[in-house]
């Protein structure tokens, strides 16, 4: 389906002044960025670079991602900038990797994504009327979601989901999957009505964890394990925290104090080893005193 993009005037809106100007500024900034990654990738470009495939490189654009969402968390607006940066750069050259097999532009990647928010955003764009979803009601952020959906089916024919569970992508981390599908199930009202009812569940997935590591088999301690994995996480969404930033904190404090044992170990010309462990230990209390 291809739409028109309306004027770059009736795009900007009441804020032409302010935004066209500075999309002049970005759009030179992403033709340096383009002309870069093609140099790299040119016959006569960097080794590493031209060896790179889509496939080669997604394990590159998860990374950046969560950098990114590191930075974001850490409220580092420098931090960010560099990993957004980072991100622009493996989707153009993800996007000029396509271009040069023929499949696609990164042109038509950008036209497209840019036909596709115009069309979802008829509220903004459109002369759709506030009223009813039908009709392009965006009174709420709800409202939108529900309206994009509409649109997504109505207006750009793709098929009605078998299960709502089916919006939740397939590749996702584990941990952020099962997030996602808890989160889309709770949408329909297969939920937990109060919250000491997810606790209850907690303590029962944890006594049948504990006794498969005492009785089961491998297999079944793993599926236990899992279980109690999801109900955490159930947890978590319950209480408005995001599993992921959550586990991704208490790493960032295990490391921190760690690295406080590794040192104190250093400075006690000392290696690291079971045969240390009280100390160790002792060590790895007094950096949980820290900040």
């Amino acid at each position: 389906m291809h739409i028109d993009l309306p004027p770059p005037g009736t795009l900007a809106g009441q804020n032409a002044s302010r935004i066209e100007p500075a999309a002049a500024e970005a759009g030179k900034a992403f033709a340096l960025l383009y002309t870069i990654v093609a140099r790299l990738r040119a016959p006569d470009g960097c080794p590493w670079d031209k060896a790179q495939s889509p496939s080669s490189i997604r394990n590159n654009i998860v990374e950046e991602a969560y950098e990114l969402v590191e930075a974001i968390a850490e409220k580092d607006p420098v931090h960010a900038r560099e990993e957004a940066g980072d991100l622009f750069m493996l989707a153009t050259m993800t996007s000029y990797m396509y271009e040069q097999n023929s499949n696609f532009s990164v042109e038509d990647a950008l036209v497209g994504v840019a036909e596709k928010l115009v069309r979802r955003h008829p509220h903004v764009f459109g002369d759709a009327a506030l009223g009813d979803v039908e009709h392009g009601d965006a009174a709420s952020p709800d409202a939108v979601v529900e309206l994009w959906n509409s649109i997504k089916e109505n207006k750009e024919g793709r098929r009605k989901k078998d299960s709502v569970l089916d919006e939740v992508p397939r590749h996702l981390p584990p941990l952020e999957k099962a997030y996602k599908l808890q989160k889309k199930a709770s949408k329909v009202g297969f939920d937990w009505t109060e919250v000491d009812s997810v606790w209850d569940k907690i303590s029962e997935e944890f006594q049948e964890t504990r006794e498969a590591s005492l009785e089961g088999s491998a297999d079944e301690l793993e599926e236990e394990l899992g279980d109690l994995l999801f109900s955490v996480v159930n947890l978590c969404r319950f209480k408005g925290v995001d599993p992921a930033l959550a586990i991704g904190r208490c790493n960032d404090k295990f490391s921190r104090r760690f690295r406080k044992i590794e040192e104190g170990m250093r400075k006690r010309n000392l290696q690291l080893g079971p045969e240390h462990m009280a100390l160790m230990d002792e060590l790895w209390d007094e950096a949980k005193k820290e900040p």
